[in-house]
This record gives structure tokens, sequence and C-alpha cells, in this order.
């Protein structure tokens, strides 16, 4: 659990720097350039990522139940779930679906983590999903208080999102019927 604990604080710290204090994030932008702090954050949220993997891995099996969901919590996920793939894709492809949402991949992180609450009780699991619940609601809170930044954007386009459309639903099947077991190894609908 240990692990698991460090990679979730080395993930988010980077994620919270603009939450807790976005003037000295550009203060340090502007000491290191772009670039470099880009890569400083990318490698520490690396870490992160990985020993949140890693140890949520080893943590699972043994980790103790704060509840049990009921079966049907599955199905309900499952639904849930649809939107997500086609917001975070919808992030990074400008059009009504990014205009309408406003932050996307926020909304596709929250319904992820929330439904994940939902259909998992163990308590590395309620850690991992609720953290990153918190996480997602700080940020969206946050970004009403400070100023906006410009991001590189494709152009904005109503082909983009039936682009996001398409290809989030086929993400979505995808991950349903395959890579949630290869790479999570656990199957998203279970069946006892």
């Amino acid at each position: 659990m240990t692990l698991f604990i460090l990679g979730l604080v080395l993930f988010l710290i980077p994620h919270m720097v603009s939450v807790v204090n976005h003037s000295w994030r550009d203060r340090m932008v502007g000491q290191l350039g772009e670039w470099t702090w880009k890569g400083l954050y990318s490698v520490v949220a690396a870490v992160g990522l990985t020993l949140i993997i890693i140890g949520y891995g080893d943590a699972r099996p043994g980790s103790a139940f704060l509840y049990s969901p009921p079966l049907w919590m599955n199905h309900l996920v499952a639904l849930l779930m649809l939107p997500v793939f086609i917001l975070l894709l919808a992030a990074y492809l400008p059009g009504r679906i990014q205009s309408h949402t406003k932050h996307p991949m926020l909304i596709a992180t929250k319904l992820w983590a929330l439904s994940h609450l939902l259909a998992n009780g163990r308590v590395v699991e309620v850690l991992l999903f609720g953290s990153l619940l918190i996480w997602a609601v700080m940020v969206r809170i946050s970004l009403k208080r400070r100023p906006t930044r410009s991001i590189p954007n494709l152009p904005k386009s109503g082909l983009n999102d039936v682009i996001a459309v398409v290809a989030g639903l086929g993400l979505y099947v995808l991950f349903a019927f395959h890579l949630h077991l290869a790479w999570i190894g656990v199957p998203p609908i279970a069946s006892s």
C-alpha cells in the first residue's frame, strides 16, 4: 500500500500546482522555460503513475472491503462509462461537445472515478477513485478562479464531434470487451 500511496502523491502533486498556486507555476515556467517545466512535470507524474499501477496491483488482492456493491451496480457503471471515451477525445477535438462541456476531460475523469467508486469497495480502490474524483472537482472549481491559458488546439469543426463520438464508442467497446481485462486484470462486468 505504501508504494501505491507514494505513487498517488507523486502523481497528484504536479497536477495540483495550478490549483494551489497558479502564479507560482507561471513564475516557474518563466524561470525554467515551458518545455523544461513540462518535462519535469511529466517525469514526476509518470513516476507517480507507474508507482500507482504497481502499488495498486500489489495492494488490491489483500485490500479490505469498506463496502460490497451489489452486482447490478456494474451495469450502471457500464452506462456511466459510455460518454467517458467520447469526452476524453472531445478534449482534443474542438467542436460542439467541447464547447458545451467546457472541460470534457474533467467531466470524463469525474464520471470514470464516480462510476468506479460505485462498483468497487476495497480500501485501495476507494483511495484511487476517490482521490481522482476529489482532484477533478478541485481543478474544476479552481478553473473558475484563475486566468485561462491558451492551449494549442486543432481548428473547431463539426467533424471533430463525429470523430469523438465514433472513435469514443469504438474505444469504449474495445476497452469493455478486451482491454480492461487484459490491462487491469478485472472483467468490467463481473459474472458473479
